[in-house]
């Protein structure tokens, strides 16, 4: 069972939300891949507006309607518009199929203006992803870091947080959140590098790693070989691959009657 928690319509060809959503779906049945979380629109916004937020968010209800036994979705919110953003999570998990927010990069996670979207999304059980990144350039004024994740994970403690790309440079990124035991890493979005699953394991433990890969910025392909090609066990692998994202979303799954 191989589930991806990153993926997006950015990056895949077709003029409509229907056509990227088709070629997704081709791409990953190509690859065995049975589930695919999507969250964002196109063209992608840095720091979204209301309106940019809701357009968004309606690209991906729109991707989705046709694939519900295929593929989740995450609501894309943004701690600069609190209560447009508590609008869009009542009105696409609370009242739609969606089940989790994506925070990106408008706003560092370590600012408490974070702290209502997580409440709210903690109530109904949905998964909550944090974009971190920790560029050798130099981030965006709101990109948060593993570091910041950190911060909002100790704010909430009793609520499963994913620390997005496993911070970008993961050597940091796992360091960084190693003492937050409430947070998963995502695999998503960087090279394939030797030893990355390995030392995410080591120093986390198998449960708190999530396989994604970030399409389409990235291939399936690239993205899958971090977990295949570790030098981890194959009950290892097998959590990595889905388990462990299924056991995140089983209880907003189960609250909204959806079966898996």
């Amino acid at each position: 069972m191989i589930w991806d928690l990153h993926c997006h319509l950015s990056g895949v060809e077709g003029d409509t939300p229907d056509l990227r959503m088709a070629n997704l779906i081709r791409f990953a049945d190509r690859m065995g891949i049975e589930r695919v979380v999507i969250f964002m629109g196109y063209p992608f916004a840095t720091d979204p507006t209301p309106d940019e937020l809701r357009e968004q968010n309606d690209q991906v209800l729109q991707a989705l309607s046709h694939w519900h036994d295929r593929a989740f979705g995450f609501a894309y919110v943004s701690p600069k518009h609190v209560d447009v953003s508590l609008a869009e999570i009542d009105r696409c998990v609370r009242d739609g199929p969606l089940v989790g927010i994506k925070l990106w990069v408008a706003q560092r996670c370590s600012d408490p203006a974070v702290d209502p979207l997580v409440a709210r999304c903690a109530e109904l059980k949905g998964a909550i992803f944090q974009h971190t990144w920790n560029k050798a350039n130099g981030n965006l004024q709101g990109s948060s870091t593993a570091g910041d994740m950190a911060v909002m994970a100790a704010r909430h403690p009793q609520t499963p947080l994913i620390c997005g790309h496993t911070g970008g440079d993961w050597e940091l990124g796992i360091r960084a959140i190693r003492a937050s035991a409430n947070v998963s890493v995502d695999l998503g979005g960087s090279d394939p590098t030797a030893g990355m699953v390995e030392m995410a394991v080591r120093e986390l433990g198998a449960a708190r790693v999530i396989y994604g890969s970030d399409a389409g910025g990235r291939s399936f392909a690239s993205q899958l070989a971090k977990v295949t090609s570790a030098a981890i066990s194959e009950e290892e692998k097998s959590m990595i691959l889905g388990g462990n994202l299924k056991r995140m979303l089983l209880p907003i799954l189960r609250a909204k009657g959806m079966r898996v």
